[in-house]
């Protein structure tokens, strides 16, 4: 049992909340029983380290069945180094050590994928979290960040996306020009989102959606610039039928999303 706040250990696994240690180490936190089942269930080999009160990993059964599955142990901690340990104030009983596991676009456009979400400076970190959540409900092949778009890693990140970041690819660090030259390679179209571009529902009727299609999504408070839209193949807003005055970045890639999947499966 791991009783101490202020070893060492402990404050190694706290520093993976900080950017700098990620990078240093290649490792990123991972909180709560929801994001360790979804680790262990579908990419087990990236768990390095996890950390479980007795009273957890006891109410959480099917835990430590994918524990046993996969020969791994969790280190009995106190409630204090669990929360010297996470990034948030309830972290609900686990803490996990994760190996990031990036994808090479190389591979992500060999795929031959059908849909994906680019992110051109996206900086929320709930908004990220959201957008790959909605990208791994909507069937899609893969998320691409590029540009100054927040660390996938991040703990809010990892948080938002309820486990879909170990359920599809997801790239980082590419440059918005050559991604959407290698998309046009593998025959895809690029659809930006913006509210100057076309109404989307003329994009439904004319057939465009059905087509294999990467979504292009920008900052959510200055959009796409003039350089990004140019690279798009059409550039569609979602239209407004009440009265807000626009959709909050992570809800409107959501829909285009769901509007390509409905029509490449129609």
């Amino acid at each position: 049992m791991l009783e101490n706040p202020r070893s060492p250990r402990v404050r190694a696994v706290a520093k993976l909340a900080k950017r700098n240690a990620r990078k240093e180490t290649g490792l990123f936190l991972l909180e709560g029983p929801q994001a360790v089942r979804e680790a262990l269930s579908f990419r087990p080999e990236t768990i390095v380290e996890l950390f479980a009160t007795p009273t957890a990993l006891e109410r959480h059964q099917d835990v430590r069945t994918l524990l046993a599955d996969e020969r791994l142990d969790a280190q009995f901690v106190s409630e204090a180094v669990l929360e010297a340990m996470a990034d948030t104030v309830t972290p609900q009983g686990f803490v996990a050590v994760a190996r990031q596991n990036p994808t090479a676009l190389k591979d992500i456009f060999a795929a031959e994928p059908r849909l994906i979400a680019i992110c051109e400076e996206v900086r929320d970190p709930g908004n990220l979290g959201t957008i790959i959540r909605a990208a791994d409900a909507a069937g899609a092949d893969a998320v691409i960040l590029t540009g100054r778009t927040v660390d996938p890693y991040n703990p809010k990140v990892v948080r938002s996306t309820t486990g879909s970041l170990f359920h599809l690819p997801v790239a980082v660090g590419g440059e918005l020009e050559d991604v959407v030259a290698r998309a046009h390679a593998a025959g895809m179209t690029i659809l930006a989102a913006d509210v100057k571009g076309d109404d989307l529902l003329a994009a439904r009727a004319d057939g465009v959606l059905a087509r294999p299609t990467g979504w292009l999504f920008g900052n959510e408070a200055h959009g796409l610039d003039d350089a990004s839209l140019g690279l798009a193949d059409h550039v569609l807003r979602l239209p407004i039928f009440g009265r807000a005055e626009s959709l909050n970045l992570a809800t409107a890639a959501s829909v285009c999303l769901y509007e390509s999947a409905f029509a490449q499966r129609a």
